[in-house]
């Protein structure tokens, strides 16, 4: 013979907070089983930067490359990107460098670039360097959206948008 059992729910809002706790708890579980990154990494990409992989927390790093150049990256992240932005002021600072490294290298009588391979070299390492810089920026930016997101504002008012129910204690339910 069949038994039925009843439970009473509780919308997030009438819980206790040791119980808000637990159902914050079950929500982080798996809150984050998609792609929430993938905003950043087309931002990145439509300003010339792929990102390849990044990490979290104490590993929290970012690793990637220039689409076409440094300069057209840096150019397009000044055109898309507002002056409060940091990679904004990356793409300034690198753009800075770049120019005085150009400006001020020595011409011959010709006006032409003296010790090439020398330029070329310091441009590639003023190169590098913005690319260390701005792959830096966005690992900040994806470490802070994930704190965002599994923050205790971020995940209740998920749960209450999607009007999840549960017992007493906080487990999910209904």
């Amino acid at each position: 013979m069949a038994k039925q059992i009843t439970t009473t729910v509780y919308t997030f809002d009438e819980l206790s907070d040791k119980a808000k706790d637990k159902a914050r708890d079950w929500y982080r579980d798996g809150a984050l089983d998609y792609e929430w990154w993938d905003s950043t990494y087309e931002d990145a990409e439509n300003v010339g930067l792929k990102l390849e992989y990044f990490g979290l927390d104490r590993n929290r790093h970012a690793t990637g490359k220039f689409v076409e150049d440094a300069l057209s990256c840096a150019h397009k992240v000044m055109e898309e990107h507002g002056v409060e932005c940091e990679t904004y002021r990356t793409a300034e600072l690198f753009l800075k460098k770049r120019g005085s490294i150009v400006d001020g290298w020595p011409k011959d009588e010709d006006g032409e670039f003296e010790n090439q391979g020398d330029l070329d070299e310091a441009l590639d390492t003023c190169e590098a360097e913005y690319l260390k810089s701005i792959l830096e920026d966005y690992s900040i930016i994806l470490q802070k959206e994930y704190e965002y997101l599994m923050s205790d504002e971020a995940v209740d008012e998920a749960i209450l948008a999607n009007e999840y129910t549960f017992t007493e204690t906080g487990k999910r339910e209904g």
